[in-house]
């Protein structure tokens, strides 16, 4: 009993003193363990991986706690998202609104070796909007000072504000102008001066991605260029009855011309600053308003004619030399001899200024394209952005 007291004894003692692996490292000649070594960076990405109903209008924001971001990559099809860091490096934000319908993928690296990866799809909208027409922008055409830019999309602008903010006016030589909404699907851009002749001028839409309403995105870009060709400028006068037109401040015809007879409001010549608008030779005519047999109606086709207002205005050829720079005989229009009335018809481009003067009917600034009759001041309080010109 007592050798066995003291066996159990001497075991308890063994246990107690917790054998090599609790005695000093340090009297052992033994490494300390190290202590746990402080985590790397996080990193938070948005949108989520597996997202797959992504506004398109929606950024890319990457974020790191703990450390700066080292580098960042997205892309979709192959074609990098820009994008740029805060000036911490701990944020980064893509620069423009996602392609609808589209998949995306992001890379991201931190300091210290953390990294992060998103796959995400953008929704597709249930309204498309697209550019339908950019008036005048024909390829090779060359356009008069005066002219506008004309911009029509295929569905109705709600937030007409985020789409004028996608659309860049650039030229060559330095102008301001504005935008001016007409409708909900068109908005036309006009210089606060006439555009500086002999220059390009791109016109771009990055409407991309951009919610244009409920459930309504752009889904294309779209740039033109417009080739703003020499300053010709026709100056009417109806009193004395001439035209005299001017290339680059030089006189380069004056035009003997009957205008308007003012009989009736309708056959009175507008007065103001009107544009050309297009041509055609020939034009057919028919009196507005009235029927076959009706006092005053006609049913013409006149050669070289060149319109200039929505009234049914026009600059054009007739064989009325006894009237022309005599007296005012027509039904509104601008009438000219043969020869002469050609050669303004091949010399005009769209967007041409022709100033009428001498009349009591002014051109409405919505009548064609008489958008140099509203002061630049009131043009641009049409504009979704405040009424701020660029």
């Amino acid at each position: 009993m007592a050798a066995l007291a003291v066996t159990t004894a001497a075991l308890l003692a063994t246990s107690c003193s917790g054998g090599p692996a609790a005695s000093d490292p340090a009297a052992e000649g033994q490494k300390a363990p190290a202590k746990d070594a402080p985590s790397g960076a996080t990193i938070k990405i948005s949108p989520q991986q597996g997202s797959d109903t992504v506004a398109p209008n929606k950024k890319i924001v990457v974020t790191a706690a703990g450390g700066p971001l080292e580098q960042v990559t997205a892309e979709s099809d192959g074609e990098p998202v820009e994008g740029a860091f805060d000036a911490g490096r701990t944020k980064w934000v893509s620069k423009r609104a996602l392609k609808p319908s589209t998949a995306y993928t992001v890379s991201a690296r931190a300091a210290g070796g953390t990294t992060a990866q998103s796959s995400f799809t953008t929704r597709k909208p249930k309204v498309e909007l697209k550019v339908a027409d950019v008036t005048p922008a024909v390829k090779g055409e060359k356009v008069g000072i005066g002219a506008p830019i004309i911009v029509t999309f295929n569905n109705p602008v709600t937030d007409k504000a985020a789409v004028e903010k996608a659309l860049h006016v650039e030229s060559e030589k330095p102008s301001r102008g504005a935008w001016r909404w007409t409708s909900d699907t068109t908005v036309i851009y006009r210089t606060a001066k006439f555009w500086q002749p002999h220059q390009k001028v791109t016109f771009t839409a990055n409407i991309t991605g951009v919610q244009s309403g409920k459930d309504a995105y752009g889904v294309e870009d779209l740039t033109k260029t417009i080739q703003i060709g020499a300053a010709q400028t026709a100056v009417v006068n109806t009193r004395t009855h001439k035209m005299v037109v001017k290339r680059d401040g030089k006189v380069v015809k004056t035009m003997l011309i009957s205008a308007g007879n003012a009989s009736t409001r309708e056959y009175t010549t507008t007065s103001g600053v009107h544009l050309t608008m297009g041509k055609a030779n020939p034009e057919r005519m028919i009196s507005p308003g009235r029927k076959k047999g009706d006092p005053g109606y006609y049913d013409l086709m006149i050669n070289h004619a060149v319109r200039f207002s929505n009234s049914g205005e026009y600059v054009h050829a007739l064989n009325n030399v006894w009237a022309q720079g005599r007296q005012n005989v027509s039904h509104g229009c601008i009438n000219a001899r043969p020869d002469q009335a050609k050669w303004f018809y091949d010399q005009v481009q769209r967007g041409d200024v022709i100033t009428i003067t001498g009349t009591n009917r002014a051109l409405e600034w919505n009548n064609g394209w008489g958008f140099w009759q509203m002061p630049f001041s009131q043009w641009k309080k049409g504009s979704a952005l405040t009424g701020t010109d660029s």
